[in-house]
């Protein structure tokens, strides 16, 4: 059963009820790396480690102890348009959980030395994840991709701006992005509504939202048609194809992403996987990827493997996309794409926390809960030509590409 309400403060929530033990509970914070100032590159995410290194009542210490202590987690991650912070622990530790997000979230003290403890934390991640190429290309292809624009830059920022970050800035950017009428509350377990909103109004009611508190995003322009090599002095070459696509709330995604299922899903029949890894035998990883945002999004492809097989492999990615734009399926491979597609999301149904927290950022950007019956309903509806349509949509521009050598 699925519970939703709003706070006098503009705070949205969104609860589902489960027959579990466990719970989860968190907050999704309408702001993420575009949502930066020239200046802020990185801000989203360092407010997002700030918020764990201490209040006006706890120390950084007692803030990871307090769920930790009963067996719980806590944890938080920053992408381009969200920042979600949320706790998983056994049911009866629900009022625990919900006092200490909103003391993160309201009282966090953000300390001069406590910013330049963290400002080097986050300087090693930077360098860390820039030592990993099958990471790092996804970010450099959105930085092509998306180049000039608020999407085109690293969430973990660059060293240049961290090493600038004053408490004024970090308190400025909290102040004007980290408004209750900008997050949703989630929550998932067998606590009832009448308690949940109980604690909600006890501790999330008493922040105040400001009039202008809303979400400024420049709309978005593509550089098409890039090709780029990059040297990393890697052992083999890491390779990523794409294009723009539509955004989470175009009538023709749920299309792209069956689509996208069939082509490199990450399921080893997999068009892509049966090809380059299994009748070639030129690579051990490849897939496809969707990324919707609110107002656009992407499809690549990556793969890694021999410098000497990579303009093969390119060719073989192109005639597997030109498959889909040649004819419609079979009523056979139509059936078969939406039954294993279908039972993937049931299976990643009964991961809870993964559901709760798609659950949440569907709520925040569309205000709707989608159940897994009405997903299936719309997997159902989905006819060939419709695939079609869609695929010869998006696939016929030139694609920009991006090469680790």
């Amino acid at each position: 059963m699925i519970h939703t309400d709003t706070l006098s403060n503009g705070l949205r929530i969104i609860h589902r009820e489960a027959p579990s033990e466990i719970s989860h509970c968190g907050i999704v914070v309408n702001t993420g790396s575009r949502d930066e100032y020239p200046g802020e590159a990185g801000m989203a995410h360092f407010v997002e480690h700030m918020l764990f290194k201490g209040t006006h009542r706890r120390r950084a210490h007692q803030i990871a102890a307090r769920m930790e202590s009963v067996g719980g987690e806590l944890n938080a991650y920053t992408s381009k348009e969200e920042t979600f912070y949320y706790a998983t622990f056994l049911g009866a530790y629900f009022p625990r959980a919900v006092e200490l997000l909103a003391d993160m979230l309201f009282h966090s003290e953000c300390s001069p030395a406590m910013i330049e403890r963290e400002r080097e934390v986050i300087l090693d991640e930077i360098n860390s994840y820039r030592d990993d190429p099958a990471e790092l290309i996804w970010d450099d292809f959105e930085n092509m991709l998306f180049a000039g624009h608020d999407l085109g830059h690293y969430i973990l920022g660059e060293p240049e701006t961290l090493n600038h970050f004053t408490r004024d800035q970090v308190l400025g950017f909290m102040d004007r992005q980290y408004q209750p009428s900008q997050m949703v509350f989630f929550s998932s377990g067998r606590t009832p509504f009448h308690k949940v909103m109980r604690q909600l109004e006890r501790h999330f009611s008493v922040a105040s939202s400001r009039d202008d508190a809303k979400v400024r995003r420049a709309p978005v322009e593509f550089a098409r048609a890039v090709k780029q090599q990059m040297e990393k002095n890697t052992a083999q070459s890491h390779v990523m194809i794409g294009l723009p696509v539509f955004s989470m709330h175009h009538p023709q995604r749920h299309a792209l992403l069956l689509l996208n299922n069939m082509l490199g899903g990450g399921s080893l029949n997999s068009r892509l996987n049966a090809s380059l890894r299994e009748k070639h035998g030129l690579v051990y990883h490849v897939e496809s990827n969707v990324t919707l945002y609110s107002d656009t999004g992407l499809f690549v492809v990556y793969f890694a493997g021999d410098p000497q097989q990579r303009e093969r492999c390119i060719r073989l990615v192109r005639k597997e996309i030109n498959r889909l734009l040649e004819k419609e399926l079979t009523p056979f491979q139509l059936n078969l794409a939406k039954r294993q597609w279908k039972g993937q999301l049931g299976i990643a149904a009964e991961q809870n926390e993964n559901y709760t927290l798609a659950m949440a950022k569907r709520y925040l950007h569309t205000g709707r809960y989608i159940s897994l019956k009405d997903m299936f309903d719309r997997i159902d509806a989905i006819t060939a030509e419709e695939l079609h349509v869609t695929a010869r949509e998006l696939f016929v521009d030139e694609p920009v590409e991006l090469t680790y050598l």
